[in-house]
């Protein structure tokens, strides 16, 4: 199957199976966003200008990174490692942004190449009179008020947002996550994998909390980025009951992708309008937009990357349930994670946790945490006693992987900050909070000076 070939629904699910691998061949890759802010004025950064995003760009080209370009603007750097995986560096349509790592062998991996890269942007922001800020939703301004960045594919979505939900706009302009990205060697694995963290999901919500405060106050919730994408659009969001229906695999999934209405396609440089046409119609029959074409491989894989589900399915399945924060717990998100999917009886122990629930537990407890967090409740269990069980699975299976970095550590000591967490039963979030009713008097500029990279 070429990029450009037309396409069968056959290939479709051929394509997601590509991406199984054997154990010894399995990889993480960590992604974070972050929100860039002028010191002088804790606004966010516009594109252009001394001290904007394209300034930010260019000085990180010193490190070896290489511009990406569309229509003339740079929009993303590259750069590629030592074992020949690419990184990238990419912007958030309200100028967040956003490191994709390389595919690592493990935890330790990760954390250096957070670390470096944290570092690099720390040296090139401080010429510019830049900071950067780790939290799951802008604390102090209102959508008008940031700017917007030259991708072709966020005007048309800017456009299409509103149509299917109130928040859209802000998940695109205001919030930042952590994401982890693991693989699978056979479809049955894949859906145990799927099955079990998509459930887990809105307990790493709940230990990852960290956006109470909207336009410079608290907004009653204990992650806003969470619960932005409650009413973002219902028809490429959420929990996906099917994945919990017996027959569960690739071709299902391609099924829901198909049937997700489209964003565009890219022809060149330039991005079409296809917003909320249909992908099946597209691949089998043509959109007038596109007068004699069929869809290509290559846009499944870009429409792919328009499905927004709290996991989601390509050749490897991303955990998306966690807001952005500190260095500390981008490395903890990948390593709870790794813990729980790349250890048999960490998988089995995990699914014992959350097998019982029912379509309407994940979909309230999804919602719940959002306000609750760690005090949420579901199947007469507490969020923060789950927390707990699925920290130390964790834990245990960062130990039977038995990755050590010198020889000497292995990957256990990235869970301390989730352990200590669950065990307090306080959110990141409440413990902002807490700095705000006190130590801050309700200086929100606090968080900047206080918490920022």
């Amino acid at each position: 199957m070429t990029d450009t070939a037309p396409l069968s629904r056959e290939q479709l699910i051929h394509a997601m199976s590509k991406g199984e691998k054997p154990k010894d061949q399995w990889r993480i890759g960590a992604e974070h966003e972050k929100f860039g802010f002028d010191k002088s004025t804790l606004r966010r950064p516009a594109y252009e200008g001394e001290n904007g995003i394209l300034a930010m760009l260019t000085g990180l080209q010193r490190f070896g990174w290489s511009p990406v370009e569309e229509a003339g603007h740079v929009i993303a750097l590259e750069r590629r490692n030592a074992e020949g995986f690419t990184a990238s560096i990419s912007l958030e349509p309200g100028g967040q942004f956003e490191l994709s790592g390389a595919p690592l062998k493990d935890i330790h991996d990760i954390c250096s190449e957070t670390g470096q890269h944290l570092m690099e942007v720390k040296q090139v922001a401080d010429q510019l009179n830049l900071g950067f800020l780790g939290l799951g939703f802008d604390p102090m301004w209102r959508r008008e008020d940031i700017p917007v960045m030259p991708k072709g594919r966020y005007a048309i979505m800017r456009a299409y947002m509103p149509k299917k939900g109130s928040l859209g706009l802000d998940m695109m302009l205001r919030t930042c996550t952590i994401q982890a990205n693991l693989d699978f060697d056979s479809e049955a694995d894949m859906v145990m994998k799927f099955r079990t963290s998509l459930a887990l999901q809105p307990i790493a919500t709940a230990l990852f909390a960290n956006s109470p405060f909207t336009e410079d106050r608290p907004n009653g919730f204990l992650s806003a980025r969470a619960n932005v994408w409650t009413d973002t659009d219902p028809d490429r969001t959420g929990m996906l009951d099917f994945v919990f229906q017996d027959g569960f695999g690739y071709e299902r999934y391609a099924d829901y992708a198909l049937d997700t209405p489209m964003y565009f396609a890219k022809r060149g440089e330039t991005y079409v309008d296809l917003s909320g046409q249909s992908f099946r119609t597209f691949m089998t029959e043509g959109l007038d937009a596109l007068p004699g074409e069929r869809a290509t491989a290559k846009d499944w894989a870009d429409h792919l990357t328009t499905l927004f589900p709290e996991v989601r399915l390509k050749q490897y399945l991303e955990m998306r349930g966690a807001d952005g924060g500190p260095w500390s717990r981008i490395c903890g998100l990948p390593a709870l994670w790794a813990g729980v999917l790349y250890d048999a009886p960490s998988l089995a122990a995990a699914w014992d946790l959350c097998k019982d629930w029912d379509i309407a537990d994940h979909e309230r407890l999804r919602r719940d945490v959002t306000r609750l967090g760690l005090k949420a409740e579901v199947a007469g269990r507490s969020v923060r006693d789950i927390a707990v069980d699925l920290v130390a699975i964790a834990k245990q299976g960062l130990k039977n992987r038995a990755r050590f970095s010198g020889g000497m550590v292995d990957e256990r000591g990235y869970l301390s900050e989730l352990e200590d967490i669950a065990d307090s039963g306080l959110t990141p979030a409440e413990r902002l909070l807490d700095l705000y009713n006190g130590e801050w008097k309700g200086d929100l500029s606090r968080v900047y000076r206080d918490f920022a990279y």
